[in-house]
C-alpha cells in the first residue's frame, strides 16, 4: 500500500478497530471498557482522543495489557477519520459502504458460477459499479464533495500562510 498509494490516508474500520481490542480484554470489563473506548473514537478532535487515550491506558494497562496493547498500537489508524470535517466522520468511521458494495458484486458473482474469461469478470464489475455510481449520483448524497472541497482548500491556505511565516523567522535570524 504504501508504494502505491503514498500519502493516503488509512482509516481502519473503528467497528472492527473496537471488537478485536474488545476480544483481548477479560470479559468481565468488556462493557466498562466499551464505553471508555467510544468516548475516545467519538471526540471532537486529535488533542482530546491523545488525552482521552492516554487517561485510558493508564487507567486499565493492569487490568487488560493486551487491549491496551492493540488499542495503542492502532490508535492513529482508527481516528484517522478526525483529520477530516464533522459532517464527514460518521460515514467514513466505518467500512460498511466498501463491504455493501463486496456484498452486490458477490452476489451478482453467484449467478454466474463459472466466467469464460477474466475480461467477463472485469465487464461483470465494472458494470455493478457503474450501476451504483449512477444510483449515487441521482440518488440522496452519501458525501457532498463541494463542502469537502472548499474545506480542502482552506486547510491549504493555512498550510501555506504557515509556511511562509516559517521562512520569514527563519530569515530574521
Amino acid at each position: 500500500m504504501e508504494k502505491h498509494f503514498q500519502g493516503a490516508t488509512w482509516q481502519r474500520c473503528q467497528t472492527h478497530f473496537l471488537r478485536h481490542t474488545l476480544d483481548t480484554a477479560p470479559k468481565s470489563m468488556q462493557d466498562a471498557l466499551l464505553q471508555e473506548i467510544q468516548r475516545i473514537l467519538h471526540a471532537s478532535n486529535k488533542p482530546t482522543t491523545r488525552w482521552l487515550l492516554e487517561q485510558l491506558l493508564a487507567k486499565w494497562e493492569e487490568k487488560a495489557p493486551k487491549a491496551m496493547q492493540i488499542l495503542e498500537e492502532g490508535f492513529e489508524d482508527a481516528t484517522a477519520v478526525l483529520d477530516y470535517p464533522d459532517r464527514y466522520r460518521r460515514r467514513l468511521r466505518t467500512t460498511n459502504r466498501a463491504e455493501r458494495l463486496n456484498e452486490e458484486i458477490r452476489r451478482r458473482e453467484r449467478g454466474i458460477r463459472i466466467f469464460p474469461n477474466q475480461e467477463s469478470m472485469y465487464r461483470l464489475v465494472g458494470a455493478v459499479l457503474i450501476e451504483i455510481d449512477e444510483k449515487w449520483m441521482s440518488g440522496r448524497n452519501y458525501l457532498d464533495m463541494a463542502d469537502y472541497w472548499q474545506w480542502r482548500r482552506i486547510k491549504e491556505q493555512e498550510a501555506q500562510s504557515m509556511n511562509r511565516e516559517a521562512s520569514a523567522i527563519k530569515r530574521v535570524r
